[in-house]
């Protein structure tokens, strides 16, 4: 039926087979959220960089498989997802172009049916106060949910029912729609790490003594969006009582000021308490990601719920920000899910479904930290196609 999708979602442990360097860091943070780097040197399949060596057509390798994901087609759907068309371009399909220009003139052409930042979404056009990965999820499935319970137009979930010789290669989670933590450290008062809440990463990472629980970020949220909303409403009713004319700037409670614009907010909402330099933001969703599947259940009363950091242990059992794990699966899954609730949104907007593209105003816009305008992924009459793409295109389409 409509808003019901069918989901799978696959992992690819690959391993480079030229030296590359590596940041200790981020190997910690792999390793803490369960990445197993023995079996990425043992089994991980191999690749290399740059253009093809030889008829890459005719071998089972992943640069075919990425060549067949551009055959078929289809919207390309990422979270803050430059640095990861950078990743696949370079490692999957051919050596950087020079220019940006002939970069994202390749791009248009790889991916004609768009490309689609649900990071961009949700900042943009959701307007959400945070927009790193698992919050906007769960935002997005918490508002769903919401819509369910009201008998409204609502997004469904489904998995498959794989047969049971097939159970090693799949790794099932068990999610609730909040997590089992949630009210434990509610009732700890265990106060929420504020790097966390708002860019999803802390540098501290499960050594911080503060929360990381996404569920008490976004009531804290919701709660403080509410009294901000009550304030502004008994301010305008005053004004509007008193003749007082409405001003550009409006002191909130933190003692920080908030540019309003006379018809709502300039630009996505941000978190005013723990804003820094955009170069310190989004560290942890361009980090590698390890092997892994989410949740595929669909006994619940609600959709599975998958979460690329869900703390699966109870909060008791170590520090309040103690994780769980970094998934590809999990962000994968996340990310669709995103999209489809957006998608939902924009179409009950009397939107021609029918049309082309598919959401105009995501389409083909990439998130850049920092910007208040996206990035674009068009081929400009200024550029032209790199040679590597033309020669990739005609190998693409030659059977």
């Amino acid at each position: 039926s409509e808003n019901t999708y069918l989901c799978q979602i696959y992992n690819l442990t690959l391993l480079c087979m030229e030296d590359y360097i590596v940041e200790p860091q981020s190997v910690q943070f792999l390793v803490q959220h369960g990445f197993d780097f023995n079996k990425q040197y043992s089994q991980g399949i191999p690749y290399h960089k740059g253009n093809d060596k030889g008829n890459e057509n005719q071998s089972q390798s992943v640069r075919t498989f990425f060549l067949e994901l551009i055959r078929a087609k289809k919207p390309l759907v990422l979270h803050n997802g430059l640095i990861d068309l950078v990743f696949l371009y370079q490692c999957f399909y051919a050596h950087l172009p020079d220019s940006l220009g002939t970069f994202t003139a390749d791009l248009s052409e790889m991916f004609p049916a768009g490309i689609y930042d649900t990071k961009y979404a949700s900042e943009f056009e959701t307007r959400f106060v945070a927009s790193y990965l698992e919050y906007a999820y769960k935002k997005c499935k918490r508002e769903n949910c919401k819509l369910k319970d009201s008998s409204g137009q609502h997004l469904t979930v489904e998995f498959c029912s794989y047969p049971a010789n097939m159970s090693r290669y799949i790794d099932y989670r068990h999610c609730s729609l909040e997590e089992e933590s949630h009210s434990v450290g509610a009732g700890n008062k265990v106060p929420v790490c504020e790097k966390f809440s708002a860019y999803g990463w802390c540098p501290k990472g499960v050594k911080c003594p503060q929360s990381h629980n996404i569920d008490l970020i976004i009531d804290e949220d919701d709660k403080l969006w509410e009294e901000k909303r009550k304030k502004r409403k008994h301010k305008w009713k005053r004004r509007k009582n008193t003749g007082e004319p409405a001003k550009a700037f409006e002191q909130e409670s933190s003692g920080k000021e908030v540019e309003l614009a006379q018809n709502g907010e300039e630009g996505p909402p941000r978190k005013q308490s723990c804003f820094e330099p955009a170069a310190a933001t989004e560290v942890a969703e361009i980090t590698p990601n390890s092997e892994g599947r989410p949740l595929e259940e669909n006994s619940m009363d609600t959709e599975p719920e998958v979460s690329s950091d869900t703390k699966e242990q109870k909060e008791t059992h170590g520090p309040p920000s103690q994780g769980g794990t970094h998934r590809a699966g999990f962000d994968a899954f996340m990310t669709g899910y995103i999209m489809a609730y957006v998608w939902m949104l924009k179409k009950g907007k009397n939107m021609d479904t029918g049309a082309e593209p598919w959401l105009p105003d995501c389409h083909n816009k990439l998130y850049l930290s920092g910007k208040s305008v996206p990035l674009q992924i068009v081929k400009s009459l200024f550029s032209k196609s790199s040679k590597a793409h033309s020669q990739k295109m005609k190998l693409a389409w030659a059977s």
